[in-house]
């Protein structure tokens, strides 16, 4: 077929939950739920730590860039997503759908970076604890954060004009609840090998190599662990670490079996379910282990609003007092 005879797709339709059409209603309202309780949670756990001098410390300063990013991570694809439910048409132009992708995969990418930048944090926490303080400066944190978010916003680049470039035809149906690279291959009307094995290599770069690290780090921060000759001190050595741990096998579990692949696609369904995990849970959890699982941000937390409600009980007009004449 002639590239002449192509015709040129300028918007999708996003499918989203075609087996859930009768309980749309049931999940707008779920899903709006998730998502203000999300960007609530994380917007608390970010001012929180920014606010409170106790917790200006380098494990504190990646948790609040943790949170900071969950709240643009669930911006790139959940407005859209509540929108669709409520929508006949469910389109989107194919600059948008594009946009969505490469912001979607920028934050995505960011977000290992970071938890690879807390590992390591950790690490020399627990393995080097006597220069920790001399190697985890300010300077550094603020340019290992700024280094996840550059490197962030770089990896998708290549695969979005890859994509771009694509002629797509036939139906314009994207069998996905966002946009996304493996659905959106899958309805190019030519070759996709190049654009599967360039997603794959990117992917397995970014997922599997800092995976990699933040396993090797945890290794060694249990052996240092189990060096320390007390329960109690192994015990406190460990729960600095039990918060980050969860999340990253939550989040990494996720996008490994859905990124690292040399397939487009494999079930919808299970793409659909595990989207869900990383793109709608994971933001909403993260802050709920970190105030749970770490007692000093609860305990910021508590301070801050016992704090507020004294200004506020301060701020109210004092009672006037009655006074009684005699009679």
């Amino acid at each position: 077929m002639g590239t002449s005879n192509w015709s040129s797709v300028t918007e999708f339709i996003i499918v989203g939950f075609p087996s859930l059409q009768s309980f749309h209603a049931l999940l707008f309202t779920l899903l709006l739920l998730i998502h203000l309780l999300a960007i609530f949670g994380n917007t608390v756990i970010f001012t929180v730590i920014r606010s409170d001098a106790r917790l200006h410390r380098p494990m504190y300063f990646f948790i609040s860039s943790l949170a900071f990013l969950e709240i643009w991570y669930t911006a790139a694809t959940i407005p859209k997503m509540l929108s669709n439910l409520l929508s006949k048409t469910k389109s989107i132009s194919f600059t948008g759908c594009l946009l969505q992708t490469y912001f979607f995969h920028s934050l995505g990418a960011t977000e290992c970076y970071l938890l690879t930048a807390m590992a390591y944090d950790r690490y020399l926490a627990i393995c080097n604890s006597l220069r920790y303080s001399a190697i985890m400066t300010p300077k550094i944190c603020t340019q290992l954060a700024a280094g996840c978010w550059i490197c962030g916003f770089m990896c998708p680049v290549i695969e979005v004009i890859l994509v771009s470039k694509l002629p797509f035809c036939g139906s314009n149906e994207i069998q996905h609840i966002f946009c996304d690279f493996p659905p959106l291959l899958s309805l190019a009307c030519t070759d996709t090998s190049i654009n599967v094995l360039v997603d794959f290599i990117v992917n397995a770069f970014i997922i599997l190599v800092t995976f990699l690290f933040i396993v090797v780090s945890y290794i060694n921060i249990i052996k240092a662990i189990l060096r320390i000759h007390t329960a109690e001190g192994r015990k406190k050595a460990f729960s600095t670490c039990a918060a980050h741990l969860i999340v990253v096998l939550l989040f990494f579990g996720s996008i490994i079996f859905m990124y690292v692949r040399l397939k487009t696609s494999y079930s919808l369904d299970y793409d659909r379910a595990f989207a869900v995990i990383y793109a709608v849970v994971t933001p909403l959890i993260n802050p709920i282990i970190y105030s749970l699982r770490n007692k000093e941000i609860l305990n910021a937390i508590k301070r801050k609003i016992l704090q507020k409600g004294l200004i506020n009980s301060s701020a109210q007009p004092p009672t006037p007092r009655k006074v009684f004449k005699k009679s």
